[in-house]
């Protein structure tokens, strides 16, 4: 079982956005003292919450400010991209971090109309989605009609982050699979892309865990609510147990609070054997944010700790 930590950089009211950037960093170079396996960066644009909006820049600076752990998307949407662009970013970055570059590439395209027309994305498409995936397989594999430069010794290790159809894509092609949300109580799903992708199925899980008080994960709770009533996810608040919010807002927050794995670390122990015996995860990719980010920096402590405790070695 390997740890990993997707971070995608969330915004804090009252700092600007920059400061979101250094604590990535900071994270990153934590990450690999405490053995974590990836450390990932994320791609959203015009979120007001996220500072996140290019992976390859965050990545070559997460590289560059750490020395062994891998660095990689969480992901790159494709939709927004030309595959031959993308295949030369990762190359350069693979050149100048070699053996350290993942890629996970997704296809949800830019999350508001006005944003879509901006990235000239024509929203989501099934089988263009498969097709770009295929075409940026062939530059970093060397088997397409234009050579990528710079010429990379190997080819960098794509993840597709994937619902129930996207499960489907990967298994076809043999390519290991990031997932997380209701898809995993989707057993009947997580088989079906097991018999398709044979020896080289690899499944990712991806979810929020965070150890220490509870409320830490209000946060990113409301977050999620809030952006469900103004369509606008936000910049992280203190959590506050006795904010005052609508019906639906509470329905929200009790929802998000629901998937996220928080609490000591017997809980979180528990939690984690429970999902992973329901999943068979090979990894897991922790997703978890918070207001306060010294408690953050303990909770990744304590979670390399408690992974170490359930699979009986340090996270690699």
């Amino acid at each position: 079982m390997r740890l990993s930590l997707l971070d995608r950089s969330r915004t804090r009211s009252g700092e600007p956005d920059s400061a979101a950037l250094h604590h990535t960093l900071e994270r990153a170079r934590r990450a690999e003292r405490l053995g974590y396996h990836r450390f990932w960066v994320a791609e959203h644009h015009a979120v007001p919450g996220i500072a996140s909006g290019s992976p390859p820049v965050l990545m070559a600076a997460v590289a560059g400010a750490t020395e062994r752990v891998r660095v990689g998307s969480g992901g790159i949407m494709l939709p927004n991209h030309q595959p031959l662009v993308v295949a030369e970013q990762l190359a350069m970055l693979s050149a100048l971090y070699p053996g350290r570059i993942d890629a996970g590439i997704g296809r949800t395209p830019g999350f508001t109309e006005p944003v879509r027309r901006a990235l000239r994305s024509g929203g989501a498409d099934d089988a263009r989605f498969g097709a770009d995936l295929d075409e940026l397989r062939g530059y970093l594999d060397g088997t397409a009609a234009v050579t990528v430069r710079p010429r990379i010794d190997r080819s960098v290790p794509l993840y597709l982050l994937a619902t129930g159809a996207g499960l489907a894509v990967a298994g076809d092609r043999g390519l290991p699979v990031v997932v997380g949300g209701p898809v995993l109580d989707d057993r009947a799903a997580l088989q079906d892309y097991r018999n398709r992708a044979g020896p080289d199925a690899h499944l990712v899980v991806s979810a929020d865990v965070l150890i220490g008080d509870p409320d830490l994960a209000l946060s990113e709770a409301w977050a999620l609510a809030a952006a469900r009533t103004t369509g606008e996810f936000p910049p992280l608040e203190p959590p506050d147990p006795h904010r005052r919010m609508t019906e639906r807002q509470r329905r929200d927050l009790d929802r998000a609070l629901s998937r996220t794995i928080a609490g000591d670390e017997d809980t979180v122990a528990e939690r984690l054997d429970a999902l992973v015996e329901r999943t068979g995860a090979d990894e897991l990719l922790v997703t978890s944010s918070t207001w306060d980010v010294d408690a953050l920096a303990e909770s990744d402590a304590r979670l390399a700790a408690v992974l170490s405790g359930i699979t009986g070695h340090v996270p690699a």
